[in-house]
């Protein structure tokens, strides 16, 4: 075992965590263990640490579970403020803004207890030193570009992708930063271009945090960035500056070459973890509550209870605010989960519902109509009794939410669906004088998406969406202010909300399935996998750049490398909007219900619209349900070796090297497209396919000839 360790240890290609599987096929099992304890990726269900801490009450106790979607700036957090009866203007819980606010998941129970409760769970170290390291190198790619200070400050503290803003952990420093459209941090209303405060803020409740020494380790950081850069930068320029004579490839290698440059230097690590240092050392002004460890000593979840509501929001402000003069002091970017309880309660509803609101991270605002739900946002789907999508009514519904809803429809989860439309208010026009004026100019144009969606997915997954649109929708305007029931508007948007509140509380009213049953051909869901297989390789293809499609236009190296560095460590399955996991769901989903709506025959009986509508849902919901594991099977455990080789690839042509290994050995291999010459992957795709929807017929004593 000694022998295995200095062999490990003389070996630089087993100090990558990626590695860690490679070297457990090779040496003893509990020498892996030692070597990489604390170095690799450590999965954690943080849903499941949060329910041992403070389960959640199910149908059983009377509650219904509402997950509410919708693009970032539609208004979903401050829904969430109206029902719970917070005042916008001295406690603002939950945390809005005209930018993505809710970047972790956040479950509110609504309760008749005294007490206030609490749950936090914290994002892993490694995955906080992974977006570290991805903003060091932004900084240094910065610096090589001779960026501002400010903007090379500012690629150091908050990730690209807006979830990770460290700015909030650390401070802004005394660099100012220039306001742009991605620098909306002040806690704003949704729909207020105005900057309230949040009362008096103690800050000596957030611990007696040294800034000063937090500034001089992010200009000291700054400073080693340069260095670095300055010494790393002429060899990059010189490695790749003639050698191609497209100037865009030319500066994307010496960008990657200057990447790898600087994530070789053991300056580059001793920066992140002095980094994480920093960020560590502010969980120690936590003096209240239980905070829980793991072996490595990194926070994994706190839980703190108060029947004092004015301190209890007031402490909770630490894991959930956007106040721009608590940067510094705030834990908002480490927290992946927060749950709530507490006798939160509305001025204009007698007693709380017995609801539990689960608000999550914004759907993003798109161009890509070929937008998919993440597998975490999708499985949730699956759990909750009811989805409720918010959407701005004074703008044409987006991609994200379209997508959403083609999603609730192919999952076979129509049933679930309530929609609300808010900034009613801002509805305005010569041609608009009334509510019901207003209202029949946002239902127009949801119209032309739901016709839209017919004609991709179906009369079915048309029909269900048109139904619940007609029937469960809810308009409100000015609900980012306390609504005055003196006015008309107010009156009008309360009377919505608790009609609202009373539809997400009512029972599923749905019966037993008939004996009527849908006989399938076995042939047309071998077209309809070869058919998802396709769609899956055009899309990622293109993402790739192997080929060009409009659709789906190549990305940038750099968010390709992120992406197989997680699915080599096996943390996450996608990064940011790169999703193939989720892309290769949807696929399957959609051409799954397709086939679904085209039965051979029906036995034992003619349905009517509505029966086949319910059995059809029902036959797609299980299948849905069962392609979560095997799409996770097959494009990422199965191909864990594939991916941790294509983030491996180093120096020249490596990102071209990278995408053709995740193009042929990942997807390829994982979902191939089914042809008239077999192969063992592809057989063992069918199979595996055939016997999940076998399951389901057995399950629901479908017919398959």
């Amino acid at each position: 075992m000694v022998a295995q360790l200095d062999q490990l240890l003389s070996s630089e290609q087993y100090w990558e965590p990626a590695a860690r599987e490679q070297a457990a096929s090779i040496f003893d099992e509990r020498v892996v263990e030692i070597f990489y304890d604390g170095v690799g990726s450590t999965h954690v269900d943080f849903l499941a640490v949060r329910d041992q801490l403070m389960p959640l009450p199910n149908s059983a106790d009377g509650y219904h579970h509402v997950m509410l979607i919708g693009t970032t700036g539609a208004g979903k957090t401050t829904v969430v403020r109206q029902i719970l009866g917070t005042d916008p203007k001295t406690e603002r819980f939950p945390s809005t803004s005209t930018a993505k606010t809710t970047v972790a998941d956040t479950e509110i129970v609504l309760t008749d207890s005294d007490d206030y409760e609490v749950v936090v769970t914290f994002v892993g170290r490694d995955e906080i030193v992974d977006y570290l390291s991805e903003n060091v190198s932004e900084a240094g790619l910065a610096i090589f570009r001779d960026r501002p200070r400010a903007e090379v400050l500012r690629r150091l503290l908050d990730h690209t992708n807006q979830r990770f803003r460290f700015s909030y952990v650390l401070g802004r420093s005394d660099i100012s930063i220039p306001d742009d459209d991605d620098d909306n941090d002040v806690d704003v209303d949704d729909d207020d271009d105005e900057v309230e405060t949040v009362g008096d803020i103690d800050l000596d409740r957030f611990g007696d945090v040294d800034m000063e020494l937090t500034a001089s380790v992010l200009r000291n950081a700054v400073d080693s960035i340069a260095a670095l850069v300055s010494q790393h930068a002429s060899s990059a320029r010189a490695t790749f500056g003639d050698t191609a004579g497209d100037e865009l490839v030319a500066d994307e290698l010496i960008e990657e070459a200057l990447d790898s440059e600087l994530r070789g230097t053991e300056t580059f690590h001793q920066l992140v973890d002095s980094l994480v240092e920093e960020i560590e050392r502010r969980f120690t002004h936590l003096d209240a509550g239980e905070l829980q460890r793991n072996r490595q000593g990194w926070p994994v979840s706190w839980k703190w209870a108060t029947p004092d509501r004015e301190e209890f929001i007031a402490t909770v402000m630490r894991f959930s605010s956007n106040y721009a003069p608590l940067f510094g002091r705030l834990l908002t970017p480490l927290v992946n989960g927060m749950r709530v309880a507490g006798p939160f309660n509305s001025s204009w509803s007698e007693s709380p519902p017995r609801l539990v609101l689960i608000d999550g991270e914004g759907l993003g605002h798109t161009p890509n109509s070929a937008a998919t739900l993440s597998t975490d946002v999708a499985k949730r789907l699956e759990q909750v009794d009811s989805v409720l999508l918010v959407d701005n009514a004074a703008q044409p519904m987006q991609a994200a939410p379209v997508a959403a809803l083609k999603s609730i429809a192919a999952s076979g989860n129509g049933g679930k669906l309530f929609v609300l439309f808010t900034h009613l208010d801002q509805v305005k026009g010569d041609n608009l004088p009334t509510f019901s004026a207003r209202e029949e100019h946002v239902l127009a144009s949801v119209e032309n998406v739901l016709s839209a969606i017919g004609d991709e997915l179906g009369p079915f997954a048309e029909r269900v969406l048109r139904q619940r649109v007609d029937g469960h929708r809810f308009f409100v305007g000015g609900i980012q202010e306390e609504l005055d029931v003196g006015k008309k508007s107010g009156t009008r948007s309360i009377s919505q909300l608790e009609a609202l509140v009373a539809a997400l509380c009512g029972d599923d009213d749905r019966g037993e399935l008939g004996p009527i049953r849908p006989v399938y051909d076995r042939m047309n869901l071998s077209l309809a996998v070869a058919e998802a297989a396709k769609g899956f390789h055009g899309k990622w293809r293109g993402l790739l750049g192997i080929d060009f499609n409009p659709n789906a236009p190549k990305e940038h190296w750099a968010r390709i490398k992120a992406l197989s560095r997680r699915l080599a460590e096996g943390w996450q399955d996608e990064y940011d909007t790169l999703k193939p996991v989720a892309d290769l769901r949807y696929e399957l989903q959609l051409q799954v219900y397709l086939m679904l709506q085209r039965p051979v025959r029906w036995d034992n009986g003619d349905p009517t619209d509505e029966e086949k509508q319910r059995i059809i849902d029902e036959i797609s919901n299980a299948i849905s349900k069962g392609l979560f594991a095997l799409t996770e099977q097959r494009v990422k455990e199965d191909a864990r070796l594939a991916w941790q080789e294509a983030y491996a690839q180093r120096g020249t042509g490596s990102t071209f090297e990278r995408a053709r290994i995740i193009a042929n050995d990942v997807y390829d291999r994982g979902a191939p497209i089914p042809s008239a010459v077999a192969s063992p992957d592809q057989n063992s795709f069918l199979r595996a396919i055939a016997e999940l929807v076998r399951d389901v017929a057995a399950e629901f004593e479908l017919v398959l000839e």
